[in-house]
């Protein structure tokens, strides 16, 4: 476990898990939302964030954490030697939104780069839920199935599944 990919629907506890496991393991972590915005939740130049993603997956070993693109995020997989995928349902998503949503106003998201407008980011978070959903869960479950044959594969289905995943860590 160098090169771990940490990926999933909003709301999955994606950031959470990879601070854990970075911890745990001492790998550095990187998470891509603080790549791709700048403070206030300003977006870097795609063209920069891609220039920055490719030092990244370059490296001798990492945690990533995050999306980034639809076109980084397979090359992020493709790189990974183990995929840590968070699948909860749905419903689980929406709740860890609402939830960081309505938390937000007292304590800034983890993970958030510094000042990022909550109202407008969560609002996002509730879009992108359902856009991921119907688009890229079908797609990342496929790519799951056959990624278990070449790389170390958790396919985190329920918060039994992540506390049990870092059981298996330590």
């Amino acid at each position: 476990m160098k090169k771990v990919a940490v990926f999933g629907n909003t709301g999955g506890g994606k950031s959470t898990l990879s601070r854990k496991l970075s911890e745990m393991t001492n790998l550095p972590l990187y998470v891509l939302d603080k790549i791709q915005y700048k403070h206030g939740g300003v977006a870097v130049p795609y063209e920069e964030f891609k220039q920055n993603h490719a030092e990244i997956i370059n490296k001798y070993e990492w945690v990533i954490d995050g999306f980034g693109s639809l076109e980084t995020v397979w090359l992020t997989l493709g790189k990974a030697d183990t995929l840590v995928y968070i699948d909860l349902p749905l419903p689980v998503h929406f709740w860890r939104v609402t939830k960081r949503f309505i938390t937000g106003f007292f304590v800034p998201p983890k993970g958030w780069p510094e000042n990022s407008p909550l109202w407008k980011s969560s609002l996002q978070s509730y879009n992108n839920l359902w856009l991921c959903h119907q688009r890229l869960t079908p797609r990342y479950r496929d790519y799951v199935l056959e990624a278990e044959k070449t790389k170390k594969v958790y396919h985190l289905k329920s918060t039994k599944d992540i506390k049990e995943f870092f059981e298996s860590i330590a």
